[in-house]
């Protein structure tokens, strides 16, 4: 028999639609007010020291910038400087700003915003205007602080991709031309400030009035849009000296003007016309010419150099690096005898943890100093040692081989403390030789829209995890935060103490990477918020043509990632043993 229920006990019926929406915060507040209200609006009840710094929010598992207009009850969880995606909104609408008050102030001459720097901020330069200097600085700054105090906002329009074809023509704006004509896609979104336009991959804060932490410092023959770090939203980080930085920026550049490729529009030119070819083995003769470059200065100096120390971020390429040393090293007559770091890490009992109590296996502590420094002097000396073998099953450190260097052999030491000065705090500065290897720079979609290096490192990650170790993309995404945490503490900060610096990035690798790396980032499941960051990748690898693997050469960097490196089982023989 079937029980009847009264309207008390089961109240649902049809009814018209409320004049207002809920929004759900996770800290179980609720906000409420007039269907179609943008977030901005819902915030502005907030506290000002909390909507100070936020500047988008993920609704309903998607990331949606201030000016969204909520329709129905949703989730929210708002997003502050100090997250990435926050991070990345801010950044983006500091530079539209920057573009914008370059154009009033110096119209007809061309702003470059071409690299980042480690302190936070972007190297730009003004072509054909190498004494761009300190005055010339201030006359911007005083601009972009007006545009700031007048609260001007940035108008969101999503237009068709003629119209939008038909505006950077009138500006003269070739290379944005050039580069929009490959889009797939019929329309595309444009954000306009007092009548400048500009595509910006991805959301920006609703007015200027959000952009007041920010600085213009001068730097070699441009100049350093600075930002705030994730770590302190509110402050500008000190600019440093970074003249070896500099010097990498010159080289990358002069390498993109002997290919002929200055942007991405460029590069599917090339690929379209089928002279890619070319591209990879020019690019691949530059990396070659540049690592000959480094292992002449070692093998020059080889009566002062005993140690070669080698660091860099994570899917920077320093495995291949160090091994194409190795060859170029043995080629000019120089044996190099590779000394394992990962072998000296203490048990896992002793392993320092980081401040959410998870093992800290890239602080400098979980490495076994002592026993480090004590085997660099014996084996310099030409003493032989018991080398350590660490267990990564068991988490413990036994006995490894015993090893003892040859007259005029070079201990090459490779791992991201290798420019730390607490790595070997006893050993003679001047015998070691220091190189930072990285994805330093990239090969940018326009001269006002780069390409993070740490996007493209991340994507060389996801490639190489889900060959290697069976990592889905998804489970690389949720690493990600924390390998980038560990850089900024025990890397980053140490890379100006580098002799030299190999720039791994390779100008046509995003094309090669595309093809492979798509269906890993449609694989992260929806809803989840490493879903909002492959969504994100995904966008941006639609402004490449894509190219295969097979004409990479099998030494390349790449091929790291990408797999069929003929060095991946590379070994430096010594007297008839590896």
């Amino acid at each position: 028999m079937i029980e009847s229920h009264s309207m008390e006990e089961n109240p649902i019926a049809l009814t018209t639609p409320r004049n207002t929406v809920e929004l759900h915060f996770p800290d179980g507040r609720v906000i409420t007010g007039p269907r179609g209200s943008s977030l901005e609006k819902f915030l502005s009840i907030l506290p000002d020291e909390e909507a100070s710094t936020i500047v988008g929010a993920i609704v309903n598992n998607a990331l949606r910038e201030l000016t969204y207009s909520v329709d129905i009850d949703s989730r929210v969880e708002m997003i502050h400087t100090d997250s990435e995606d926050g991070a990345r909104i801010y950044r983006r609408s500091l530079t539209f700003l920057l573009e914008v008050a370059f154009e009033r102030i110096y119209p007809g001459m061309e702003l470059r915003i071409d690299h980042s720097v480690s302190s936070g901020g972007f190297f730009c330069q003004v072509a054909g205007c190498p004494q761009f200097g300190e005055n010339d600085l201030e006359r911007l700054r005083v601009e972009m602080n007006d545009l700031i105090q007048r609260d001007i906002p940035f108008i969101r329009n999503t237009v068709p991709l003629q119209e939008a074809i038909d505006y950077f023509s009138s500006q003269g704006e070739d290379e944005k031309v050039k580069l929009i004509r490959y889009r797939q896609k019929d329309t595309m979104v444009l954000y306009s400030l007092l009548g400048h336009r500009d595509y910006h991959h991805g959301y920006m804060v609703p007015s200027t009035r959000y952009l007041k932490v920010y600085a213009l410092s001068v730097m070699g023959d441009g100049f350093v849009l600075n930002y705030p770090r994730r770590f302190a939203p509110n402050e500008i980080q000190p600019l440093p000296d970074s003249p070896k930085l500099l010097n990498t920026f010159r080289l990358y550049g002069n390498w993109l003007d002997r290919l002929g490729i200055n942007n991405v529009a460029a590069l599917n030119d090339s690929i379209a016309a089928g002279r890619i070819r070319e591209v990879i083995l020019i690019s691949e003769a530059l990396h070659e010419q540049r690592i000959a470059e480094i292992a002449k200065q070692i093998s020059e100096n080889i009566e002062r150099i005993q140690v070669v120390l080698i660091s860099g971020p994570s899917s920077s390429g320093k495995t291949t690096f160090s091994k194409r040393l190795s060859v170029q090293l043995l080629s000019q007559g120089v044996s190099p005898f590779p000394l394992e770091m990962d072998n000296y890490f203490v048990d896992r009992d002793k392993t320092p943890r980081s401040k959410n109590g998870e093992l800290d296996y890239e602080a400098l502590q979980a490495l076994n100093l002592p026993l480090l420094n004590q085997h660099v002097a014996e084996l310099v000396k030409g003493n032989e040692v018991q080398l350590p073998h660490y267990d990564f099953k068991k988490g413990k450190s036994g006995a490894g081989e015993k090893a003892r260097l040859q007259p005029g052999q070079l201990l090459i030491l490779e791992g991201i403390h290798g420019l730390n000065p607490e790595l070997l705090p006893g050993f003679p500065s001047e015998r070691a030789y220091r190189v930072y290897v990285s994805a330093l720079t990239q090969l940018n979609l326009d001269k006002h829209n780069r390409i993070s290096t740490t996007d493209t490192r991340l994507m060389r990650r996801i490639v190489r995890d889900a060959a290697e170790r069976g990592y889905s993309a998804w489970q690389t995404l949720q690493r990600w935060d924390s390998v980038r945490a560990g850089e900024k503490t025990h890397i980053f900060p140490y890379q100006e103490n580098a002799d030299t610096m190999f720039n791994s990035a390779l100008v046509y690798e995003l094309s090669a990477l595309k093809p492979v790396v798509e269906p890993l980032l449609r694989q992260v499941p929806y809803g989840t918020k490493e879903y909002i960051e492959a969504k994100r990748l995904l966008a941006f690898l639609e402004w490449f043509l894509p190219i295969t693997s097979d004409m990479i050469p099998d030494n390349s960097i790449l091929r790291e990632f990408l797999g069929g490196s003929i060095l991946k089982d590379f070994q430096v023989w010594h007297n008839g043993k590896e």
